[in-house]
């Protein structure tokens, strides 16, 4: 009799899905691995060693396809849902990143659904920080439960955000939502996107390398994994030692890579100074309690990053006008912010700058302040009794949560302590909708009406408080010197 689990792997030859399949291989005599895998030729090279060793059983297929999910979802103990468009090249097909990461999910759920047993199966979702948005100081500090809040332009947030409630309220017995950080993995340096500027130098990020992610994923599947841990969401981070701001970590970055000092290949003014995506986590500590995974700190990662860039790379660092030429090209190019100021885009400026007046007052370096926000976690209030044990949520919770959030609880009974069953509630702009508790007070999602579209969020501000307390503080430029805040 086979005794091992057996575990279906999605985004396999992605970063992450690697990093998970080194410390199954490590595990082989327990665990049995499927992984559904394009078979486009950068997939095959990826996979190969590891069909070669016996260490992966391939079905070669596409997540969209719902006869190649079902194939690998048959006869699995767990189902560990990574793969999908991911950013940058997320944000150069929407359509397609729709497609994928929402139709995945729905995959999934519904091969889970047509098991002998699905209350068996596990499933393991990964989610995101972009379907939190922008969060820098004073509102740095998030936990889940906070407002989903996706960035304008970010369509990859919406997939996820959209496939995240596909997961949560599924009905499935077993589930977890594991929303991913940024991932610190080697490959960071080939990298060479516009999304690099989208990034403001004083927004902040919790970080988690890509080892230590596998890791995760790896001892999700252990049996000392406790009941506990199922039918939550929680955020993945490295904890204290990888929070850093953004400047703080292109400091890193390209010192690892060559470069002692970054600004000598970038200015300032390249910069967002919102609209993107990024949080120190003041509740990452509580998925470490449940599932240690935490091993490596940011600095042990950079210094694996400066023994693998290849040495032509470092030569970067002897020629810096050389590379600032490239880089500014990359800045006027399509998706650059200085493409968007040339070409007039002005919906593009106005969300990631303000305007173009607040833009032309940024100035060089001298005139930038590079600052780390408070160490003291600072929470936000989800409009109910969070201190009060889970199997105390009440009808009253959920309509004091409605409340706080511009809208109402339509139902009129259910069952203490039921976070599973959909309600149906109605929000502030005359929408109704069914989503769990889970859903909306655990995973700080609404109306999928209003929060799925940036472009309504000023009006969803206007009647929620809930949101506005991401919303207010998002409205107000970083403070530079000489750069006046803008509404």
């Amino acid at each position: 009799m086979n005794s091992k689990k057996t575990v279906f792997l999605t985004g396999a030859t992605g970063n992450m899905g690697m990093a998970a399949l080194e410390f199954f291989r490590q595990r082989r005599d327990r665990y049995k691995i499927v992984a559904l895998v394009m078979p486009t030729q950068g997939d095959r090279k990826r996979i190969a060693p590891y069909l070669k060793r016996g260490d992966v059983d391939v079905v070669w297929g596409d997540l969209t396809r719902y006869e190649d999910v079902l194939a690998c979802v048959n006869g699995a103990d767990f189902v560990l849902h990574v793969g999908g468009m991911v950013s940058p090249m997320a944000d150069h097909q929407p359509a397609l990143t729709t497609k994928v990461n929402v139709g995945a999910a729905r995959n999934i759920v519904q091969a889970i659904k047509a098991q002998p047993d699905p209350d068996r199966v596990k499933l393991v979702y990964i989610g995101t920080v972009a379907q939190t948005g922008n969060r820098m100081a004073p509102i740095h500090w998030g936990r889940v439960g906070d407002p989903i809040k996706i960035s304008m332009f970010d369509n990859y947030a919406v997939s996820k955000t959209i496939a995240e409630s596909i997961v949560v309220d599924s009905g499935l017995k077993h589930w977890v939502s594991l929303r991913q950080t940024g991932m610190a993995h080697v490959n960071l340096w080939r990298i060479f996107d516009p999304i690099l500027f989208h990034n403001p130098l004083n927004g902040v990020l919790e970080w988690v390398t890509a080892r230590d992610s596998g890791r995760l994923l790896a001892n999700v599947c252990e049996d000392a994994v406790p009941d506990a841990f199922w039918n939550r969401i929680y955020n993945v981070g490295g904890g204290a030692s990888c929070r850093v701001v953004n400047h703080e970590f292109m400091a890193k970055m390209f010192n690892a890579t060559g470069t002692p000092d970054f600004r000598k290949v970038f200015d300032p003014d390249w910069f967002a100074l919102r609209n993107f995506h990024g949080q120190w986590y003041a509740d990452s500590d509580r998925l470490n309690a449940l599932v240690p995974f935490r091993s490596e700190s940011l600095d042990d990662f950079m210094k694996q990053m400066a023994d693998s860039v290849p040495f032509y790379i470092k030569l970067g660092g002897y020629f810096p006008g050389a590379v600032k030429k490239r880089i500014s090209a990359l800045a006027a190019g399509p998706g650059g912010p200085l493409h968007w100021l040339a070409h007039g885009d002005d919906e593009h400026i106005a969300a990631y700058f303000g305007s173009r007046a607040t833009h032309s007052r940024i100035g060089g370096w001298d005139s930038v302040a590079l600052t780390r926000p408070s160490e003291t976690p600072v929470l936000l209030s989800h409009g109910y009794d969070e201190a009060q044990p889970r199997e105390a949520l009440s009808l009253a919770d959920l309509r004091d949560a409605a409340g706080f959030r511009g809208g109402q609880l339509a139902d009129t009974e259910m069952a203490k302590g039921d976070w599973d069953t959909p309600r149906n509630w109605d929000c502030g702009q005359g929408h109704r909708f069914r989503a769990s508790p889970n859903l909306v007070l655990m995973g700080g999602h609404w109306c999928p009406e209003c929060t799925h579209h940036p472009a309504r969020y000023a009006g969803l501000a206007r009647r929620s408080a809930f949101f506005r307390q991401v919303w207010e503080p998002d409205q107000q430029l970083v403070a530079l010197p000489g750069l006046a805040a803008a509404a």
